[in-house]
């Protein structure tokens, strides 16, 4: 899970690029990367962390340009070095960067290709810097000394051909311009726009539409399945369809989980897609349980918000904030370890005691991954003194790994893997504990964007729509993913650090 921006303008951008990065930070805490273009020279500054903490005021004086792009990411495939941390630059052809929001299924057949046949080498374990190359290789084939829209349109139609998985992508060509492009499944989020100013047109492109409210650029379209939209240094902006084959499936993650809800992604509006989740919710509680005795609906922050207040309205019970959240405590289901993340999940939460004493608290939360964080808070609603501890969970059960950006953990390590409703329940430790329906999940965004026929709904259900994901696949990601692979990780940096040091 990663967030994208890039900008043409008509004045520097990096400090656009720098706020439009604040905004996406959600989609990445790992590590932050703005490079900017100055003529034919590029100013790059990349590193591990935040985006207040990568960039100081002088890093920030020398991104000089007009135009650049920028990433946010937690790490999907590879390791936690700032050595990945993007944007990611090849100097041929014409000179290339890229940061890209996905996951490739077929980064190791790609990465063999382009040994063996392009002859090009790939100096990090990143699937992003494996689809550079391929889109680099791809245009050096097509392309004269002078660059055209229709030579980026042609690599991009092979990068289609090659590239399996999900990808929304930037990439700055020195001398050309920014081209946004999809893949054929539009699985991640990538939109564009534009804004008016005194010296002429500046266009954005960037994960979320959020990015573009808070700079002020007025929102023109999402980059459909397929697309690529190529804006040029003179402000000139050109759009085509590079796959023959496209099916609209974008990921019902977004949506649960991972987007702001004041973004609107293909067409659908987070906010009102989580009200409606709510709203499908109370309906199953009150024809499973239409003489429940809750007291009080209280959200596990932040995400589950928007999905609790409609359920207490339709269950005609309280809403109160009951639980308090530190915001400056990273996403706990990506966080490396068992350890960190249980003492990540006592610093992140506070209870506000009288919401829960004596009473029977219905607690909302928008998904359920491993449960660690879950069982820790209902604990802390025990605690508070609440009666009874009630479940409900705006998603259904996450069962599959994702395999197409989000770094989950491997399957094993999931509280649903295996386990009945009752089963998670007991390990969580609440009274009673309700799922959504898969169906009523796709219902909740589905049929407000009519290009939409589908979602990739992976997660829950293991139907995954690139194809090529098999059980080989799935043991190599667990393999890279389990906490105990992480840790071998960890250990093995901190080694190289310590001979680095000893050197």
């Amino acid at each position: 899970m990663c967030g994208i921006v890039g900008m043409v303008g008509r004045s520097e951008v990096a400090y656009d690029l720098y706020d439009a990065l604040t905004v996406l930070q959600h989609r990445g805490q790992d590590a932050a990367g703005i490079v900017t273009c100055q003529g034919d020279k590029l100013n790059l500054r990349k590193n591990n962390g935040l985006v207040k903490d990568v960039f100081q005021q002088d890093h920030m004086d020398q991104l000089k340009g007009n135009m650049g792009i920028a990433h946010v990411r937690y790490p999907t495939a590879g390791t936690a070095s700032s050595a990945e941390a993007q944007p990611m630059y090849v100097n041929s052809p014409f000179g290339i960067c890229l940061s890209h929001n996905g996951n490739l299924i077929n980064d190791r057949q790609l990465n063999e290709d382009l040994f063996r046949t392009d002859r090009r080498h790939i100096n990090t374990s990143s699937d992003s810097e494996v689809l550079l190359n391929v889109f680099a290789h791809e245009l050096q084939s097509v392309a004269g000394l002078h660059l055209s829209p229709d030579d980026v349109f042609k690599a991009i139609t092979r990068v289609h051909e090659r590239a399996v998985g999900a990808y929304a992508a930037v990439a700055l060509i020195i001398g050309f311009g920014i081209v946004g492009f999809r893949d054929p499944h539009g699985i991640r989020p990538v939109c564009y726009g534009k804004r008016s100013t005194p010296l002429g047109v500046e266009y954005i492109i960037a994960s979320e539409s959020v990015a573009l409210d808070i700079l002020g650029f007025e929102f023109i379209d999402d980059i459909q399945p397929g697309q690529a939209v190529c804006i040029q240094t003179n402000g000139e902006v050109c759009i085509q369809q590079c796959a023959a084959n496209v099916e609209y499936s974008p990921c019902i993650f977004e949506q649960v989980y991972l987007a702001r809800p004041d973004s609107v992604i293909d067409d659908v509006s987070v906010y009102k897609s989580r009200l409606k989740m709510g709203e499908k919710l109370a309906d199953k509680i009150l024809r499973e349980r239409p003489d429940h005795d809750i007291d009080v609906v209280i959200p596990i922050p932040d995400t589950s918000s928007t999905a609790a207040l409609p359920m207490a309205h339709r269950l005609n019970v309280k809403y109160r904030d009951g639980l308090v959240k530190n915001r400056y405590i990273g996403r706990t289901f990506i966080m490396p370890g068992q350890k960190q993340r249980q003492k990540s999940v006592r610093q992140k939460f506070n209870t506000v005691d009288l919401e829960f004493r004596g009473k029977n608290v219905l607690l909302v939360d928008d998904s359920i991954v491993r449960g660690t964080t879950t069982r820790q808070i209902v604990q802390m609603a025990r605690e508070a003194g609440a009666k009874k501890v009630y479940l409900a969970s705006a998603a259904p059960p996450v069962r599959f790994p994702n395999v197409y950006g989000i770094d989950m953990p491997a399957a094993c390590e999931f509280v649903a893997d295996g386990n009945t409703i009752d089963e998670i329940a007991a390990y969580i430790g609440v009274d009673w504990l309700i799922y959504q329906d898969l169906e009523d999940l796709v219902d909740c965004a589905l049929g407000i964007n009519p290009k939409i026929k589908r979602f990739d709904t992976s997660v829950f259900d293991g139907d995954y729509i690139t194809g090529g994901v098999d059980e080989k696949y799935l043991a190599r990601i667990e393999s890279q993913r389990g906490d105990g692979a992480k840790a071998g990780l960890r250990l093995a940096e901190m080694e190289i650090i310590e001979l680095h040091n000893q050197g």
